[in-house]
């Protein structure tokens, strides 16, 4: 957190230029940063946290998360270094909780409808808040034992404490939305009694089928998908018993992590706190040359550009591909790579120890289950969900948003698209 004089100072550099780019050009869900930002140096905490949410379930979330790229958009970082828009943002949810300013908002009448919300990440949360807030009886099915999708078990603790996160979920109990975890729609509760029992379904069920890679040894032990490790490590982290024989821990292994995006680095630093003895980030993009770490306004920074998580790598090999996986009795023990200086040289191979290797190559498209079997929707060359301009499926009244349409996103993204498919569920029910 910023001191109080810090924060002043960071709110009075914010010029409310005529054209905001940190809103227009930089936001996904078009926050009002100037306009909260200024009442923030007015000392007007509170309608700031109202503008605030005008446009953002969760900012105490994407205050904690979002890549930012409305500071890489901020005008002032042409020449200087931009607003801190992230932590403004942060602080102003946090002031909310702590002065009792956030607290449930139950609609004040019923509209008799009732809407089915399948998935429970940001995109599912965000929806079904929207939807309880207009009036409609709203229940969260997700197969997990709790909900809160990749925010609860894909982002370690050190990167978003789950209290915040359980706070906001209290919030849309206390608003009237319905639990249901434990359930695997279309497995086991039939979906010929889902789509008689609720007017709309709304499924956000995310991004979840692995990018793989098929190489020689993929099969060998100790070659795991990021997000299975960083579930796993969730779940232990809250207190669940994961039997000896399936828990995947860097502690005192050499791990290698394949790939450089957020699954890569939070895999990183969760190995790092784990005990690993080395840890090897492998990338398959060149290294950025000196004059591209810093992008052109008003462009976001590339993806594997230096961040704190990524720093906790001991070695980062750019450029590189893996040719194949060595083990010994069925374990992995190395990797072997091809890299080479630029795309004109010669390829040269060299092998890394590894004990255990995290696979953090991204995501392919929705699981394509027994939910979208039985509703028989349609999805797209990518293989993600394909949905109409108003977000409506293929199947009538059953809507799609966040990465299960968009295919890997970030939360800011995922939140705002919730908001407009439950603006679009509205249009539908009136």
């Amino acid at each position: 957190m910023l001191s109080p004089d810090r924060l002043d100072h960071q709110a009075e550099r914010c010029m409310d230029c005529g054209i905001p780019f940190c809103e227009v050009y930089g936001c996904p869900a078009g926050n009002r940063i100037p306009d909260w930002i200024t009442m923030v140096s007015l000392g007007k905490w509170r309608t700031a946290l109202d503008l605030l949410h005008s446009t953002n379930n969760f900012p105490e979330i994407t205050g904690r998360l979002c890549e930012a790229p409305c500071e890489a958009a901020c005008v002032l970082s042409i020449n200087f270094s931009p607003v801190t828009v992230k932590q403004i943002e942060l602080q102003i949810a946090e002031r909310g909780w702590r002065e009792g300013w956030i607290v449930p908002e139950p609609a004040p009448f019923r509209t008799g409808k009732k809407i089915a919300v399948v998935g429970s990440g940001p995109a599912g949360l965000a929806a079904a808040q929207q939807l309880v807030r207009s009036g409609h009886g709203v229940a969260i099915f997700d197969r997990e034992s709790r909900v809160g999708g990749i925010l609860r078990y894909g982002i370690p603790d050190f990167a978003l404490e789950k209290p915040a996160l359980d706070r906001r979920i209290d919030q849309l109990i206390g608003e009237g939305v319905t639990l249901e975890t434990g359930v695997d729609v279309g497995a086991d509760l039939s979906i010929h009694y889902f789509r008689r029992t609720f007017d709309v379904v709304v499924i956000t069920t995310g991004s979840r089928k692995p990018r793989d890679v098929i190489v020689p040894g993929r099969s060998l032990g100790g070659v795991h998908f990021a997000m299975d490790f960083l579930i796993q490590q969730n779940r232990r982290v809250a207190g669940e018993y994961i039997p000896e024989d399936q828990v995947i821990s860097g502690k005192g292994a050499r791990v290698a992590v394949i790939g450089g995006g957020e699954a890569g680095a939070y895999c990183i630093a969760a190995c790092r706190r784990n005990g690993a003895s080395d840890i090897v980030q492998i990338e398959l993009k060149p290294a950025p040359a000196p004059d591209q770490t810093i992008p052109r306004w008003p462009d976001m920074p590339e993806e594997h550009h230096a961040s704190d998580p990524l720093s906790e790598a001991r070695t980062r090999l750019f450029g590189a591909g893996v040719d194949r996986f060595i083990g010994n009795e069925g374990n992995v023990s190395g990797i072997v790579i091809k890299t080479a200086e630029d795309r004109s040289a010669e390829l040269r191979t060299e092998t890394v120890a590894a004990d255990l290797v995290l696979l953090a190559l991204g995501f392919e498209h929705v699981e394509q289950g027994s939910l979208v079997r039985k509703l028989s929707l349609e999805t797209d060359e990518k293989g993600n969900l394909k949905v109409n301009d108003r977000f409506m499926t293929s199947a009538e009244a059953v809507f799609a948003a966040g990465d299960c349409v968009l295919g890997g996103s970030s939360v800011v993204q995922a939140i705002a698209r919730g908001r407009r498919v439950a603006e679009a569920v509205n249009r539908y029910l009136v």
